[in-house]
């Protein structure tokens, strides 16, 4: 099965007054139709700059520096590379074949005009609609999210809708036009459990519906598990871990993951005092000022001098579709009885 989008060696750099400092590195994977990507780390690690370069939404050059490639198909079926488009041939892709949703729909909604007005705006762009075909199109965008009363709500701005219909509205604009691809950044974060449950179950009946192919930006490994086909774990810019959820969620390799999940709480262990919350050490380290080595091992309690910090460890495959960034990892999975 062919694949809806193509990142191959995905690298960006900002402006700095010493220089060009580099934030992502090499990042490379393709998503199916119908499937899920998980995309995975802590603030800072480079997970929504990856998004922001695939749709072109950085600062232009010279203040951003993007180089590799992003691949997905145009209007006529032909492959195009996004990182080589200009601003005026991305406009007749992005929200026709590649869409995002935004982290904080508060600030990427806008306040001045009504929902209605916003999710039609993005439909007319694309399509030769009259203002009212654009506005039925709109009310029908309303209903498939599952907001109640979706006429009234047409004429709404969006500081009087909470958050979850905010975020249900951004969902709307996003598949206006049916993208193949759609990127979705963190759409969960700071929303009710009750509410993330609705928004992540109406993304994948979207997606069963659709076949769209999904980018999904989370820090949150449970989403990670209900929701995704693949992960990939991200740190300082780099991939350190990815494979399927059930490889990288049962038998981490990488000592980055493993800390990750030890962070999560469990409910098994709630209010029994049995199991200690874990944590990693430290902060994700300034681009501009890289460790020698491995980006984690500063961090890392199976750092090993001379080893750890010597040369940055390649993305080597461990088993099919399993890859990972450590030069221990044998070592580790034989002190854990790993297999």
């Amino acid at each position: 099965m062919s694949a809806n989008i193509t990142v191959s060696d995905l690298s960006v750099s900002f402006r700095s007054a010493r220089g060009y400092v580099p934030v992502v590195h090499g990042i490379s994977f393709s998503i199916r139709p119908g499937e899920t990507l998980a995309l995975v780390g802590e603030s800072g690690s480079g997970k929504s700059v990856t998004s922001m370069a695939i749709m072109k939404l950085l600062a232009p050059a010279p203040m951003t520096r993007i180089e590799g490639r992003a691949v997905v198909t145009d209007n006529q079926g032909n492959p195009v590379d996004l990182v080589a488009l200009d601003e005026k041939q991305l406009r007749h892709i992005r929200g026709n074949r590649i869409a995002m949703i935004f982290q904080e729909p508060l600030t990427s909604l806008n306040p001045v005009h009504t929902v209605g007005d916003q999710i039609a705006e993005a439909i007319r762009f694309h399509e030769r609609l009259s203002k009212a075909e654009a506005r039925r199109r709109a009310l029908s965008l309303l209903e498939q999210v599952g907001i109640p009363e979706p006429a009234k709500r047409l004429d709404t701005y969006p500081h009087e809708l909470s958050g979850g219909m905010r975020q249900r509205v951004m969902i709307a604009i996003a598949l206006a036009m049916e993208p193949d691809i759609l990127i979705a950044d963190e759409p969960t974060t700071a929303l009710d459990v009750t509410v993330q449950a609705q928004i992540l179950g109406l993304l994948r009946d979207l997606q069963r519906k659709k076949g769209m192919a999904i980018l999904f930006i989370t820090h949150n490994f449970g989403v990670v598990a209900e929701i995704a086909d693949r992960v990939m774990v991200m740190y300082a810019g780099r991939i350190v871990e990815e494979g399927s959820v059930l490889h990288v969620l049962s038998s981490p390799r990488m000592p980055y993951t493993r800390g990750l999940l030890a962070s999560v709480p469990r409910l098994e262990h709630a209010g029994l005092g049995q199991a200690e919350l874990g944590t990693i050490p430290g902060y994700v380290p300034d681009p501009a000022a890289p460790p020698a080595g491995c980006a984690f091992h500063p961090r890392c309690a199976h750092n090993k001098p001379g080893i750890c910090d010597v040369e940055p460890p390649e993305l080597v495959e461990v088993r099919a579709g399993h890859q990972l960034r450590c030069s221990r990892w044998q070592e580790l999975c034989l002190e854990g009885g790993v297999r």
